[in-house]
């Protein structure tokens, strides 16, 4: 009976309702006259073809556009990315390899008719608003994962080794730059702007990229694992302050705006760790209960946009900000690992991939096109690998690694991926780096991420596995994750 009665209360409501609109829109019509009425245009085609060309506008508008580029995307990312996991790679270089591809450099060259329906000139605006969305959200993570309690607790070996991997590549990219500046540098760019750039480029080491290998090897629990993850934290904090430097000393245009810059970005820092932070941290403490975020995740937030947009204002890039925004974050590891785990994969696996595309959309290798381009390419990798690897190794067996660590410290510092990717894109807007050395450099950060893996492989042959790469006791003390056996 209850269901009968519901089907009845149904046709009544949807006929009492029916015939009301239809009274409304006749009775409307009269309102009609003595009012001008515009008719929509007729069109003289076939109901079929005024669908067709209905369906093809729809089709090639805007949003289809963009949602096109990132189905596609996230297609060839994965397929790419599984390929190299295969290959025993880390996924990152699937996805650069995929973002190259679906550029120029392959599919544009292969099928340009495909490549500038699917990414017109016109389209890339926003999917590079999108991939930057994705870079803030994915800086905003890598700042939360920074432990600064273990820098600040663990040996001070850590910090020579990561600071020696970075002076040295960056003295190297410096003299490098010297020799190819007359040649390959933009016109109108100084020297000394296009210099810092090489040598910020040739001192990276891709920290998310470096902890994943040793998580995916089993050493990220071991000594050498601990050690080798503190110096790349370090060496990703000192790498992006430097880099906010350069960003500075390029921007400013004279020495009077690089000080001012200078004296706010510092001013922004303090605000950050001595009032955000701590305002942060009562805020978490009072409102949040353990493992439930709740309303106050709106501030935290807030707190990322506001620090983007502040060093975007200072000059600084507004990636140190979302960088700085994870940095202050409260240091509950509960209330990190949730919010990371509620955003990570939006950035890794949605926005990021439209990063490496544009990257790839940007990466021209047919621009390589005489020996000479190729030999300083390879020239770049060499200085790149020397500087990175020589330096990382010989710090490390200076303050009592044996050889086998050394050398596997000095492999996965030289590590560059997707960090790499985000300072070439900086210097590429900033109108530092050229096409030509863009593409050089691109390739040089493929080359040096590729080979950790078979370096890594190669030592276990070679020495064998050393007491320093056994599971630490959960119970060991902090200090000796890092001091170990030399």
């Amino acid at each position: 009976m209850k269901k009968f009665k519901n089907i009845f209360f149904y046709l009544i409501l949807i006929g009492v309702f029916s015939f009301l609109i239809y009274w409304v829109l006749t009775a409307g019509n009269d309102l009609e006259k003595g009012r001008p009425i515009i008719k929509l245009a007729t069109s003289s085609k076939s109901s079929i073809h005024q669908f067709v060309d209905g369906f093809i506008k729809n089709l090639t508008g805007p949003l289809a556009t963009l949602l096109a580029q990132i189905a596609i995307i996230i297609i060839a990312g994965n397929m790419a990315g599984w390929v190299c996991k295969k290959l025993g790679q880390p996924r990152v270089i699937g996805e650069i390899f995929a973002g190259i591809a679906l550029g120029p450099s392959l599919v544009g060259r292969l099928f340009p008719a495909f490549s500038q329906t699917i990414f017109p000139v016109q389209s890339l605006g926003a999917l590079q608003f999108l991939s930057q969305i994705g870079l803030i959200i994915f800086m905003f993570v890598i700042g939360m994962e920074l432990d600064l309690r273990a820098l600040k607790n663990k040996s001070k070996d850590a910090i020579v080794i990561s600071h020696a991997s970075i002076i040295v590549p960056f003295t190297l990219g410096l003299g490098l730059a010297y020799f190819i500046y007359r040649s390959l540098a933009p016109v109108g760019v100084p020297f000394f702007s296009f210099g810092l750039f090489m040598g910020i480029s040739m001192s990276i080491t891709a920290f998310p990229v470096l902890a994943r290998i040793c998580q995916e090897r089993g050493i990220n629990k071991t000594r050498l694992g601990a050690l080798v993850i503190t110096c790349a934290a370090a060496d990703d904090i000192t790498a992006w302050c430097l880099l906010t430097v350069v960003i500075a000393v390029v921007k400013a245009g004279s020495v009077m705006s690089f000080v001012y810059t200078v004296l706010m970005a510092i001013g922004y820092v303090v605000i950050m760790l001595k009032v955000i932070k701590p305002l942060l941290k009562s805020l978490y403490s009072r409102n949040i209960k353990p493992g439930y975020l709740g309303m106050p995740v709106a501030m935290f937030f807030l707190t990322l946009i506001i620090s983007s947009y502040a060093t975007e204002a200072i000059g600084i890039h507004a990636l140190f900000g979302a960088f700085m925004a994870g940095i202050v974050m409260p240091d509950n590891i509960t209330f990190r690992g949730i919010f990371i785990e509620r955003i990570k994969d939006v950035a890794l696996f949605l926005l990021l991939p439209l990063f490496f595309v544009f990257t790839g959309l940007r990466t021209q290798i047919g621009l390589l096109d005489n020996p000479y381009l190729w030999g300083t390419c390879g020239l770049i990798t060499l200085v790149a690998v020397t500087g990175k690897f020589v330096g990382s190794a010989s710090a490390a067996k200076f303050v009592g690694q044996n050889w086998k660590d050394s050398l596997s410290i000095g492999a996965l510092m030289n590590t560059r991926g997707l960090v790499e990717l985000i300072v070439l894109n900086i210097g590429y807007d900033l109108g530092v780096l050229n096409k030509q050395v863009f593409a050089m450099l691109v390739i040089m950060a493929l080359v040096t991420t590729i080979m950790t893996v078979p370096i890594l492989d190669l030592l276990n042959k070679i020495f064998g596995k050393s007491p320093s790469e056994e599971e630490i006791p959960e119970d060991l003390p902090e200090d000796a994750l890092i001091s170990g056996d030399r």
